[in-house]
């Protein structure tokens, strides 16, 4: 925003800011949370502190104490952002993925050569893994957690870990169990998706899945071509029982298939052209085949009568396409209509969107301190001034360009 544009909102975004900061019970720290936003929310190539400061013409060890050496509590604010920012956007779904900062060295928290999507390759970055709401027409991250490899853990690490003053209750977590932190922690402050979306990611991972069926969430997943399903007629039958032990599940008399010759049997002409989005130019649209499946694999989730409950394969097979291109599974309601079926899966791009605003605008990738807890901070920060946004966007009264 430019110096104008955000003069004019100055009352809106104060009054913002003294809700969400309102954990923070000295008034030095508000006032220098509010320097930080509004420096990120001014124009400018780097959201780093010293341009930060430079351009908010104040000295820029204010920021840099308030962010590594202040004592205030990041959790308690980023709880106040995530009830906010539900009802501002008023999420359909949640969204969970994870996104790559390029880094150069070796000092920074997490950083190490790894694969990241945002590269397109291994590169020497850090990961973030996030939580967002998301609707057709707005969306906001809810938490965020830092990615450490393996590599930060262990003696040989210890030096790089006292450094960046990483706690020593943090370790390396795959990204899925992260996400599963991120729900578990949202949900601790009575905050719930109605769904759960993701890229292959993490819908490929069969323990991921099994931690939202057992956490009772429903999802719609990206997942690979290869994972394998019977079909919905399949039956059951029950292996004999000794008397010793627990009873063994019933197994199935067919073999499982891949989603993709489940859907190739079925034939394009199963079926039909849905349209997910009204896009500015033209309408969202593809051709979809949607069947009924009981996924195999490792970890299915049984039902209490032992069977593999049926789920919903969702496959994208495009005109000129000699086979799908994108597959879903989602264990939602058998009732639901298929045109909501394949929008709620197509919501995940929301989060591309957030990402670009972040990053370009905002300064996500920008911080330039080592410590593990400067860079929560920061990323919790960057989510302040996205959350101020969209709700600026969300207001048709708002006079500044948002």
């Amino acid at each position: 925003m430019r110096a104008g544009e955000l003069a004019a909102v100055r009352v809106r975004l104060e009054e913002f800011v003294s809700e969400v900061f309102a954990p923070l019970v000295r008034r030095d720290q508000r006032e220098k949370g509010l320097l930080y936003v509004r420096g990120l929310l001014l124009d400018g190539w780097r959201k780093s502190m010293q341009p930060m400061a430079e351009r908010l013409g104040i000295d820029h060890q204010q920021l840099q104490q308030f962010m590594t050496s202040s004592t205030w509590p990041v959790e308690d604010v980023r709880a106040r952002l995530a009830w906010r920012a539900v009802a501002v956007v008023r999420p359909e779904v949640w969204v969970v993925d994870d996104t790559g900062f390029p880094k150069d060295g070796t000092a920074s928290p997490g950083v190490a050569r790894q694969y990241s999507g945002t590269l397109g390759k291994v590169g020497n970055c850090q990961i973030g893994v996030s939580v967002h709401a998301a609707s057709d027409t707005a969306s906001c991250p809810l938490s965020w957690r830092l990615f450490l490899p393996a590599s930060w853990d262990g003696p040989e690490a210890a030096a790089r870990r006292t450094a960046c003053r990483i706690p020593a209750t943090e370790h390396h977590r795959p990204k899925w169990q992260l996400a599963l932190d991120m729900l578990d922690e949202l949900d601790g402050i009575s905050l719930r998706p109605a769904v759960v979306v993701a890229d292959t990611g993490y819908g490929a991972n069969a323990e991921f899945r099994r931690g939202l069926e057992d956490r009772d969430l429903a999802y719609v997943l990206q997942v690979k071509a290869e994972m394998t399903a019977h079909s919905e007629e399949a039956e059951p039958h029950q292996p004999a029982y000794s008397g010793l032990g627990p009873r063994p599940l019933p197994r199935y008399r067919t073999r499982p298939i891949s989603l993709r010759d489940h859907v190739l049997a079925a034939g394009r002409r199963a079926g039909r052209t849905l349209t997910w989005r009204k896009g500015s130019k033209a309408a969202m649209s593809s051709h979809f085949v949607l069947l009924r499946v009981r996924l195999a694999g490792r970890r299915p989730k049984p039902a209490a009568d032992g069977m593999i409950p049926l789920a919903w394969l969702i496959a994208q097979w495009p005109d000129g396409e000699a086979e799908p291109v994108k597959y879903w599974i989602s264990s939602l309601p058998a009732d639901i209509p298929v045109k909501d079926l394949v929008r709620l899966a197509k919501t995940r791009w929301r989060i591309e969107h957030d990402y670009r605003e972040l990053k370009t605008a905002l300064g996500l990738d920008h911080f330039e301190g080592r410590s593990f807890t400067g860079r929560h901070r920061h990323v919790t920060l960057v989510t302040a001034a996205h959350l101020f946004l969209t709700e600026q966007r969300r207001n048709p009264k708002a006079p500044a360009r948002a």
